[in-house]
């Protein structure tokens, strides 16, 4: 009997332990996801900024990070550099990203 109940502590515990493991896995693939979204926003918002593309910096920002599911929680240009943070929920949680993007230094 009590072979039994030390197979069943260590059947739960391993799907305690992969339930965890999927969740994180979840979440990482998750926050690349919107770090991804950052980096898009960033780079449609410069390249309006520069006049590589047509449309307001921040509007064309904002509709980049609805394509991919993310809401643009700020937006800031100066010069042709576009600084931006997006918001995305992670399961109960709101997930954060920041990106810059814009032309080199010195140029």
């Amino acid at each position: 009997m009590s072979g039994s109940v030390a197979a069943v502590g260590v059947i739960a515990l391993t799907a305690t332990l992969a339930v965890g493991a999927a969740a994180a896995g979840t979440a990482g693939v998750r926050m690349a996801h919107v770090v991804g979204a950052a980096d898009a926003a960033a780079l449609a918002a410069a390249d309006a900024a520069s006049g590589a593309a047509t449309g307001v910096p921040c509007e064309r920002a904002a509709q980049v990070a609805e394509r991919v599911g993310a809401a643009l929680a700020a937006c800031e240009v100066a010069d042709a550099v576009a600084t931006v943070a997006v918001t995305a929920r992670v399961g109960p949680f709101v997930a954060q990203a920041r990106a810059r993007a814009g032309p080199p230094p010195g140029e």
